[in-house]
């Protein structure tokens, strides 16, 4: 991902939030109404520091990291990596004011079940899932249609060089130079894996053609 930021692939602009508050102080929350612990960010600087890019990016979906939001998939990222780009809003203290996610219609999306300190870590992990699938980004071709997700299955396990260590080996058939045996046996690998840990995948998985 680095490589492709480097070489124009893909481009990153960061947005300070807080450029947007309007007393001395720069503040870009307060206290909730109702009480309760924590501080929520402000729906009027929010909404500014949001209209500011919709301006320059019109057409960009809007996405808010959060632990409510729908489960990111591999095939919503791939979704978002066919269109012109993206506006990620991350959240601090508890949270955003609620207005202004329903004013501005904004996609909430959740990484998994648990909760980080803001949405930064959250919004470099979807950077890193959608860049990657961008042409130019991986070196080689094909390295993604191999991935975990990308047939509705976890990917199988990989081995490497030495063939045989504290006792273990590599299974005989990534030996054999039999490709068709090699896919089959891939294909079955990744189907136990996925059975095994992520069943609720099986039902959505891509059937392999004869």
């Amino acid at each position: 991902a680095g490589q492709g930021l480097k070489d124009g692939i893909w481009s990153l602009e960061t947005v300070d939030i807080r450029g947007f508050a309007s007393d001395k102080h720069r503040s870009v929350d307060d206290t909730p109404f109702g009480g309760g612990p924590g501080m929520v960010m402000r729906a009027d600087v929010v909404d500014a520091a949001i209209g500011s890019q919709m301006a320059e990016n019109k057409g960009f979906p809007l996405i808010y990291l959060s632990p409510r939001g729908r489960p990111l998939t591999q095939k919503r990222v791939r979704e978002l990596v066919s269109g012109p780009g993206l506006i990620l809003l991350s959240g601090r203290f508890e949270g955003v004011d609620e207005r202004v996610l329903e004013a501005r219609n904004v996609e909430e999306v959740s990484l998994g079940d648990f909760v980080l300190s803001g949405g930064e870590i959250a919004a470099m992990a979807l950077i890193d899932a959608c860049v990657r699938l961008l042409p130019g980004v991986m070196g080689s071709k094909d390295s993604g249609a191999e991935e975990s997700f990308e047939k509705g299955l976890l990917e199988y396990p990989h081995y490497t060089r030495p063939r045989e260590w504290q006792g273990h080996e590599v299974p005989e058939v990534l030996l054999s130079g039999d490709h068709g045996k090699i896919k089959a046996w891939r294909r079955a690998e990744a189907e136990r894996i996925t059975k095994q840990r992520r069943p609720d995948l099986m039902a959505g998985a891509v059937r392999e053609e004869d």
